[in-house]
């Protein structure tokens, strides 16, 4: 993990994916440990589950310092736009189509 950003609502992270590592088996295992940390360290009222789904986006290498940046100002930046409103943009924008399974 290259940096992470964790908001109430949504989760940033930058990962550099090993090759014998697929994006479903990252997602179990980040959501899992974190989940278990979170649950035992009593950080949330109640039993803490992640909600269903996520979104994942490449990077190319040198687009990495980029994306770093942006991560590292979402706090700063979701002054100005909420997470819902970039996220609808960014699907129209890169023309993505939406999963709801």
């Amino acid at each position: 993990m290259k940096i992470n950003y964790v908001n109430p609502e949504h989760v940033h992270v930058l990962v550099d994916l090993p090759t014998n590592l697929c994006i479903e088996e990252a997602m179990h295992l980040l959501k899992g440990s974190s989940s278990h940390w979170i649950n035992e360290s009593n950080l949330a009222p109640g039993k803490f589950r992640w909600g269903r789904g996520y979104g994942v986006f490449s990077v190319s290498h040198s687009g990495v310092e980029e994306v770093a940046k942006y991560i590292a100002n979402q706090e700063q930046h979701h002054r100005k736009k909420s997470f819902a409103e970039e996220f609808r943009l960014f699907v129209e924008r890169y023309e993505l189509k939406w999963h709801d399974d």
